[in-house]
């Protein structure tokens, strides 16, 4: 694949991200009954957020966004169209999910092709991956009050990172940019998948009981 289709491909997947993770903040916004206004300012906040902080800590500016509005006319058409569609899915909550697990493993490779080609190292580009794929989440569900997706109990972060680890290691061995990228979204979307289906959760801190002061005396 030569260097135009690759990167036909890679702005092909951030517009897809952005306008399903825009669907996202959308639907956010139809669970908390906002207007028009609020569906338009959670998909645009959810679709170009992570991106932003991106571009910002590269010292890419102007941001992506500002240098072609359509990623900003995307998110607010995307709005109005659920807007009138909202009601339609029996479980918005349940798709919200997956299409935020579709959003994440498309923005954990776009974010780390861009880090990479802003000439980053390898970890900062996976560093970059993972917050691409996960901030613009995290925006939504502060601005929607609900509990961010990485504060709860799920392999969320943890799918992203592998994403983001794939996409990098598999252009680091000589792997053509386009099958990084397919193999690194595939594995950060069946982790999450895998996660939402069969309700892992990686291990948490659970607390100990102290030291009884008789204890620390024989110290």
């Amino acid at each position: 694949m030569n260097v135009d289709a690759i990167a036909t491909l890679i702005t092909v997947l951030d517009l897809l991200g952005v306008a399903v993770f825009a669907v996202t903040g959308a639907l956010v916004a139809s669970r908390k009954q906002m207007d028009i206004v609020g569906f338009a300012l959670l998909a645009t906040v959810t679709g170009i957020g992570g991106g932003t902080l991106r571009d910002l800590v590269l010292g890419l500016t102007p941001v992506f966004w500002v240098q072609r509005p359509v990623y900003v006319a995307l998110c607010i058409g995307v709005a109005g169209l659920v807007f009138f569609t909202a009601h339609i899915p029996e479980s918005r909550y349940r798709l919200l999910l997956w299409l935020d697990a579709i959003g994440l493993s498309v923005f954990c490779v776009v974010g780390a092709d861009k880090a990479l080609a802003a000439g980053a190292g390898p970890f900062v580009a996976i560093v970059m991956g993972v917050i691409t794929g996960t901030m613009g989440g995290i925006i939504r569900d502060v601005l929607g009050g609900e509990i961010p997706v990485i504060l709860r109990k799920e392999v969320y972060v943890t799918a992203a990172l592998a994403g983001a680890a794939s996409f990098v290691g598999g252009a680091m061995a000589g792997l053509s940019l386009s099958a990084a990228a397919l193999a690194g979204f595939a594995i950060c979307l069946v982790i999450r998948g895998l996660a939402l289906w069969r309700g892992w959760s990686l291990p948490v801190y659970r607390p100990r009981a102290g030291r009884t002061p008789d204890e620390l005396d024989r110290r």
